[in-house]
């Protein structure tokens, strides 16, 4: 896909650029390392000592490396056994931060009339509080199993499924569509790692942000600089 600088640190691919925000019907947003600071499997295997081998494994996975998304997510979540749902409040409150620019563009989302959509690999407990915090209108992310206020290492089943992998992300923004009327064309999706391709694929705007260099490449918009704001200088208020 043919690239310029749109801007110093913003890369626009295969897209007239600027373009009203308000052409637009509907955003998807990745959670961890897009919307927030942090991969959070990571962060809640650090409480039983084991960031290290989680973090490599994710890493892997968010590169492209790793061609079962989903085993590699259940390894991961069986190496989280015993983490406490206290610990799990505690990684919220003082690790997970909101990364620059994202509740400007959230807002500034809202106010152009688009439905905002959460879609991630990550966990329940997070997307949650993400939802409520930001004020994002649907979701669709991982349920922890929780025993005695304690992970059992294993995850819920949902009425979807059990993974929500970069398959279900496209999945759930086609139906989304479906639900709401709304044209493929009129869609937005932003992410930074390999499981975040499906969705960005059929999207009408794909979005990397700081994103590993597959998703770079293939994306109409790369901000390699800045806060996730930086996409209203491509699709304007």
């Amino acid at each position: 896909m043919k690239s310029t600088e749109f801007a110093p640190g913003l890369i626009v691919a295969g897209i007239p650029a600027p373009q009203p925000l308000r052409d637009f019907k509907l955003i998807a947003f990745d959670m961890d390392s897009t919307l927030i600071n942090i991969e959070c499997v990571d962060e809640i295997a650090d409480a039983v000592g084991k960031k290290a081998e989680v973090a490599a494994i994710t890493e892997a996975a968010m590169r492209g490396d790793i061609a079962d998304y989903k085993e590699s997510l259940r390894q991961r979540v069986a190496l989280l056994k015993g983490v406490t749902l206290a610990q799990m409040d505690q990684i919220y409150r003082e690790r997970l931060q909101l990364n620059p620019g994202a509740a400007e563009l959230v807002a500034a989302c809202k106010a152009a009339d688009l439905k905002v959509l959460l879609v991630s690999g990550g966990f329940t407990h997070f997307t949650d509080r993400i939802r409520d915090r930001l004020g994002i209108d649907f979701t669709r992310s991982n349920q922890l199993e929780v025993a005695n206020g304690a992970l059992t290492g294993r995850l819920v089943h949902q009425p979807w499924g059990d993974i929500c992998d970069g398959a279900e992300k496209r999945t759930m923004l086609l139906q989304m569509c479906d639900t709401l009327g709304v044209n493929l064309k009129q869609t937005i999706a932003m992410g930074d790692g390999a499981n975040d391709l499906p969705m960005m694929s059929v999207a009408g705007i794909s979005v990397a942000y700081h994103a590993k260099p597959a998703v770079r490449e293939f994306a109409n918009v790369s901000i390699e600089s800045g806060g996730l704001d930086r996409l209203l200088e491509v699709l304007q208020v």
